[in-house]
């Protein structure tokens, strides 16, 4: 004969002896989850900004002597050769000559931007033509036209007139700000 201590119910009934029922009938809800953090992206940008800011040699896409020229699509051709001639005129001015790529690139985020919020819309980028550099090459020069190209808020650009600095510096057309 088995033991009345065996039995399933009598055992459950002797566990649950004090328990008293929860006041609601429904589960506890989940603690919310955190938001993941994107570690991947955080460092695809990084890997970016540190691109942009190293320069090797074979990052020099232009000659010192040559014309740099550049517009979006949708702007015009007569813009184009207005900007060329000089025909709209220069509201701000960026000087580059001395800076290590590191200080320009920081000094050109700042300077288009700014440029940008103060609603300008033809500025000039002096970069220099590359005489004062260890390999006498325009390392500035190809940056520039590297980061004018990269940049949405710039609608166009070229070298300039020979008197604004010819190919040592550029005329910026700049979207109007917001």
């Amino acid at each position: 004969m088995a033991d009345e201590t065996d039995d399933p119910k009598t055992l459950f009934a002797e566990a649950m002896a004090g328990v008293r029922p929860l006041a609601q009938d429904r589960a506890s809800p989940q603690r919310p989850r955190r938001r993941p953090i994107p570690w991947q992206s955080r460092r695809d940008a990084q890997a970016v900004r540190a691109e942009m800011l190293t320069f090797a040699s074979y990052d020099i896409d232009v000659a010192a002597g040559e014309e740099l020229l550049f517009r979006r699509s949708g702007i015009s051709k007569e813009t184009l050769r207005q900007l060329k001639r000089g025909d709209i005129a220069t509201q701000w001015e960026l000087d580059l000559h001395g800076l290590t790529v590191e200080q320009a690139r920081a000094a050109f985020a700042e300077f288009v931007h700014e440029a940008v919020l103060a609603q300008r819309r033809c500025v000039r980028i002096i970069h220099g033509k590359g005489r004062g550099s260890e390999a006498r090459l325009p390392v500035l020069k190809g940056c520039v036209n590297r980061w004018l190209r990269q940049k949405d808020e710039v609608l166009a650009f070229c070298s300039a007139r020979q008197e604004q600095g010819g190919t040592g510096a550029v005329m910026v057309l700049l979207k109007r700000g917001r």
